[in-house]
């Protein structure tokens, strides 16, 4: 059950502007890789809202708003399938986070960052293991992050029909590997990924 505990302790240490973030695309084989950043205020509820992977399709569109409505601040940063392929996965994740938290306004004083890896930033964090299960702020941060990076496959869908990224969103199906195998890899493919690779 998420909670606003790791936002409350960080209150009693004395930071006030709490950013949980965030990131969706780091499996697929196709697309960017995005993150949310997101900075909701104290005693805050949403209701509906937990790890957007344990969340319906239709869930997550209706609660995207609302948490738009009821934060502070929030902000999504794209990296790029291509710049994907330049640094690694996990190096891309951490520069989309970064953006993310860059372009924050107000500034937060305070990151909770779901995973074990923390961003390359003054700013004071933590990073929580299954922190989209944990902490509100991070699970809201899942959701913009989730729902923005669909959005962009479903437009991506339009333009390479034959790959059904509207069905997998870029993730490595039976069928969407059946189409890379086929038709080779697309403009949007991460050439970098084992089972992309020509």
């Amino acid at each position: 059950m998420n909670n606003l505990s790791y936002e409350y302790q960080a209150r009693l240490e004395g930071y006030s502007l709490i950013a949980g973030v965030d990131e969706a695309g780091r499996g697929p084989l196709a697309g960017p890789v995005v993150a949310a950043a997101v900075i909701l205020p104290e005693n805050v509820v949403l209701y509906g809202v937990r790890d957007s992977k344990k969340m319906s399709e239709k869930a997550r569109e209706k609660a995207f708003p609302l948490i738009q409505e009821s934060s502070l601040a929030i902000s999504i940063a794209v990296v790029s399938s291509r710049e994907i392929d330049r640094v690694n996965i996990l190096q891309a994740t951490l520069m989309a986070m970064k953006k993310a938290i860059l372009t924050l306004n107000p500034r937060p004083d305070y990151l909770l960052i779901d995973g074990t890896h923390p961003v390359d930033h003054p700013i004071s964090q933590r990073c929580i293991i299954k922190g989209d299960q944990l902490s509100l702020s991070i699970s809201a941060a899942s959701i913009l992050a989730k729902v923005y990076r669909d959005r962009i496959m479903y437009s991506y869908h339009n333009i390479y029909p034959q790959y059904d990224f509207s069905s997998n969103k870029g993730y490595g199906t039976a069928k969407h590997i059946d189409a890379i195998v086929r038709y080779g890899p697309c403009p949007i493919h991460r050439l970098t990924f084992k089972r992309v690779r020509p």
